[in-house]
């Protein structure tokens, strides 16, 4: 566990098996997201994280406030300030982000993550010529849980990739298929254009 100070206090992330117990019983679609995806597709902790991530599909963003209705719920609104997310607000598409924590004074645990959705088609927010079946958007570890296929989380770290991000794409760049592999070059090309990433993905 790593707890950092932000603005608006400090994160302590909540440990993985306890975002599980929380979600399990969610009955929309959801993802583990972020650094911890990429350790759940390569099988073994990689570093230390400052918070962790949980993806759900737009849509379905009212069903976490019901998940958890004691918790205290924070929007993004760009750029850069938190809001309180009253119950029942159904957030804009420019908020992607969604800070909470069991209570005013305890530090903040889990982010979630909104993204786009058109009937059984996932839909970047990136680009929305990126798309996927939403069957096809994760995976899921031995354990059984849900993670955002690892190449879907590269594509999102490509854009500006810090080096946490160019450490997560070395240590799964190995356990990626050639399908994965291609995909992920192929989005990139067309988002992006030129990036440093492509040409290991086709080696």
């Amino acid at each position: 566990m790593t707890r950092t100070e932000a603005p608006w206090g400090p994160w302590e992330p909540a440990p993985l098996s306890e975002v599980v117990a929380l979600f399990s019983t969610l009955r929309t679609p959801w993802w583990v997201a972020g650094g911890y995806a990429i350790e759940l597709a390569v099988g073994r902790a990689l570093r230390g994280h400052g918070d962790i991530d949980v993806l759900l599909l737009r849509r379905d963003q009212l069903a976490v406030q019901q998940l958890m209705p004691t918790w205290q719920w924070w929007a993004a609104d760009p750029p850069g300030t938190l809001r309180p997310w009253t119950p029942g607000e159904v957030l804009p598409e420019n908020v992607h982000d969604i800070w909470c924590r069991p209570g005013p004074a305890e530090p903040w645990r889990i982010q979630i993550m909104l993204d786009e959705s058109n009937g059984h088609d996932w839909i970047s927010r990136r680009d929305g010529r990126v798309r996927r079946p939403i069957g096809q958007l994760g995976l899921a570890s031995p354990e059984g849980i849900p993670y955002l296929a690892p190449e879907v989380q590269l594509f999102y770290k490509a854009k500006e990739p810090r080096p946490k991000d160019e450490q997560d794409f070395s240590a799964v760049l190995p356990a990626l298929s050639d399908k994965q592999r291609h995909w992920l070059a192929n989005v990139i090309v067309q988002t992006l254009g030129h990036h440093p990433w492509v040409g290991r993905l086709r080696s």
